[in-house]
């Protein structure tokens, strides 16, 4: 009886210790579980804070005005040897420089863009909103596939989405698959310091330029950087480039009351 009373008890204690030893495992286990995904989760964290690439300037030091409006490298639409060009300075987090590129840019392109008579130049200016200088840089990366004006159009129309965002890093991404673009590639792009050279040196241009605020448009036919526009809605806007289209020949102007000559002044209406 007394064999058969141990055997039990050692049976018990048996049963016991593999269960004691089971639990213990499960334990490790359920604990190094959790240090993983805290790994994990730290880990994730640490990828979307940085990755973003540069979103500040960055160093640039240059010896002659020159060399900066080389490195300053604006992006153009239009013909070359078209007889006038319009500077734009702007920025994509400006609401200001928003209602332009929606309302003004579009007649802008249509009218005389499109139809050889001038060249538009689009700079970036960064005048303190948080995100400007990465939606600058995901603008030219969007360019580097070829779509820099189809990006350019997305950052504006949804600049009310993503100014107010936190990081708007891949709310970014998300816009170049909206224009069919690589998304993978676009985003090795965004996530490295690629163009942040390019959009300092446009700032640091448009300093040079004595750039305040923006939009600010410069118009000229090549007789250096042209006149500062200080009308820039789309109706002073039209005016400034019908003027000087006028005055190189591009276009011709009627005089006043020229389809009236038989009324009794120039321009009188009913």
């Amino acid at each position: 009886m007394a064999n058969r009373a141990e055997q039990r008890r050692r049976g018990r204690e048996e049963v016991s210790g593999a269960n004691r030893s089971k639990s213990g495992a499960f334990y490790w286990i359920l604990g190094a579980t959790a240090v993983l995904a805290l790994v994990i989760v730290g880990y994730n964290l640490f990828a979307s804070m940085s990755a973003g690439g540069a979103r500040v300037p960055v160093e640039f030091q240059y010896a002659t005005l020159q060399e900066l409006v080389e490195v300053a490298e604006g992006i153009e639409a239009g013909d070359p040897d078209a007889p006038v060009t319009l500077m734009n300075f702007s920025d994509y987090q400006c609401p200001a420089c928003q209602s332009f590129a929606t309302q003004t840019k579009p007649v802008v392109f249509r009218d005389y863009v499109d139809e050889g008579l001038v060249r538009l130049v689009y700079h970036d200016f960064l005048v303190g909103f948080p995100h400007s200088f990465l939606a600058a840089r995901a603008a030219r990366c969007a360019g580097d596939q070829g779509d820099y004006w189809g990006y350019h159009d997305r950052l504006y129309q949804m600049q009310p989405t993503w100014s107010g965002q936190a990081d708007p890093f891949r709310t970014f991404v998300g816009y170049a698959d909206d224009v069919g673009l690589d998304r993978g590639a676009f985003r090795r792009c965004l996530g490295s310091d690629d163009h942040a050279l390019t959009v300092t040196a446009n700032f640091l241009l448009g300093e040079q330029l004595r750039v305040t605020g923006t939009p600010t448009i410069f118009i000229g036919a090549g007789e250096g950087r042209g006149e500062r526009v200080e009308d820039w809605s789309t109706a002073g806007t039209l005016r400034a480039l019908d003027a000087t289209l006028a005055r190189v020949g591009a276009i011709e102007t009627e005089e006043p009351g020229a389809d009236d000559a038989g009324d009794d002044g120039p321009g009188l209406q009913d």
